[in-house]
């Protein structure tokens, strides 16, 4: 170890504790984006991170207002003949109902078991500190970074991230950079390593059925009014069958298979991740395309779900109502090869096909943004690879990760550069649920490699 990485590992080392204390000042604001009522704490939230950037030393710290809610931006631009690396975070966060079920509240960060619980702890509060905090080290230690650094933090990728999409695509030239770094994944587990090397786009719609002009009675109107639950329900079963398989036609016709390593490790599955993802879940058995490997189907595959359904009557007791209006929440996880706008227009087909015909429907698309399949030999991949296993000891996997990070696409299409999705989460983490948490042992390696990984790019 050379005196620079021991000096580097012994600032990080003894401000471990203050690292922790400014994480969880941040996770007490309760920024969640898609609840108007909590548009000032989003705000402060905002504010902070401008805060933490401008003390490690960065300049042109700006908090950006936007339609929505407000971006973060800071640089630090002084390494001449460097590359460039752009850094994307979010600080926004999900609801925390149902809030009973929290075994300590939301927003009162609370360690337990080597583990820090908050709503945001993982996603992504947590991972966009460890950043920050790798950057601080750098600056402190050696007065400078090794690269030129641009940081992008929104507060909007819970709630669709309008407004960061925009902002990237209207200021290209000042987000200019050689690669684009995302920390908002995970790993297979605290043991193992991982790069992402593909993420699935998505669509989130909203199906609204129409029947009679008001409520009715079921004893006056049943046998001859229409129905909105029912035929959201027969709306429902004609989309996707019992065995997950996906009735939207032309859905499938631009899906390519994965490579050959790909099909490999998702068939023969090393890491043993569909067991370990049906123990986590509590289930008997794996539901989906049985004809298609666990981790090609979260990975690589279409899905179709129902997030939730809404009309009638759904108060304790009796109300014998036939609805006038029933909704449904739909969204499907898209493949790269298969373009949200697209594939929005084959569902709105599909829906309106499938309903019965004495009913009215409208398809509404809430939200959407598209997939990414990233090359793992490119420059930067490799400096992520090695900083990771400088700190862990063992290579890292590639694998794809079934969610979607639309801003990573748009980074790849707008900016033409590469992107590392490199991130520190555990599959037991439970984002977007009850007692979301992140492990402190994650929290500070990640600071580790992240400080690696920046001087990997530089050589």
């Amino acid at each position: 170890m050379t005196q620079q990485e021991t000096d580097l590992e012994r600032y990080i080392a003894n401000n471990e504790d203050r690292f922790l204390e400014d994480l969880t000042g941040w996770l007490r604001i309760p920024s969640i984006s898609t609840l108007p009522a909590y548009a000032g704490d989003v705000r402060r939230a905002a504010e902070y991170a401008a805060n933490q950037l401008t003390k490690i030393g960065f300049g042109n710290v700006e908090v950006i207002a936007t339609q929505g809610h407000p971006l973060v931006y800071g640089e630090w631009l002084k390494a001449t003949g460097k590359p460039t690396l752009l850094i994307y975070g979010h600080y926004d966060v999900q609801p925390v109902d149902p809030v009973e079920l929290w075994n300590s509240p939301p927003f009162e960060p609370t360690v337990r078991n080597g583990n820090l619980y908050a709503r945001g702890a993982s996603d992504d509060k947590g991972q966009t500190m460890l950043i920050i905090k790798a950057l601080e080290s750098l600056l402190a230690v050696n007065g400078k970074l090794p690269i030129n650094v641009k940081v992008l933090i929104e507060g909007e990728e819970e709630a669709g991230g309008e407004a960061v999409a925009q902002y990237v695509k209207t200021h290209t030239d000042k987000l200019a950079c050689d690669t684009a770094f995302i920390c908002d994944t995970h790993m297979p587990s605290k043991d193992a390593p991982a790069l992402i090397s593909g993420l699935r786009g998505i669509i989130y719609t909203e199906v609204e059925v129409h029947g009679a002009q008001r409520d009715l009675h079921s004893g006056s109107y049943g046998g001859i009014a229409p129905n909105p639950l029912h035929a959201l329900a027969i709306i429902i079963s004609r989309l996707k069958d019992a065995e997950g398989h996906i009735h939207v036609p032309g859905l499938y016709d631009k899906l390519r298979p994965g490579s050959e390593i790909e099909q490999d490790f998702w068939q023969k599955d090393p890491l043993n991740f569909a067991e370990a993802l049906r123990e986590e879940m509590g289930v008997a058995q794996l539901t989906g395309e049985a004809e298609y490997p666990p981790l090609e189907r979260i990975w690589a595959r279409p899905t179709l779900e129902v997030h939730g359904i809404a009309g009638g009557f759904v108060g304790e007791g009796a109300k014998t109502v036939i609805p006038a209006v029933a909704k449904a929440k739909i969204s499907l996880r898209l493949p790269p090869d298969l373009h949200s706008s697209e594939v929005f227009t084959l569902l709105e087909r599909a829906v309106k096909e499938a309903a019965p015909p004495d009913v009215t429907v409208t398809v509404r698309n809430l939200h959407g943004g598209e997939g990414l399949v990233v090359e793992p030999d490119n420059s930067a991949m490799q400096a992520a690879a090695a900083a990771l296993k400088g700190i862990y000891g063992k290579d890292p996997v590639y694998i794809r990760e079934g969610g979607s990070i639309p801003i990573a696409a748009l980074f790849s299409e707008k900016l033409h550069a590469p992107v590392v999705l490199m991130g520190f989460g555990l599959p037991d983490d439970n984002l977007h649920a009850p007692n979301e948490k992140y492990s402190l042992s994650q929290f500070f390696k990640g600071i580790r490699v992240v400080a690696n990984f920046l001087q990997n790019l530089a050589a």
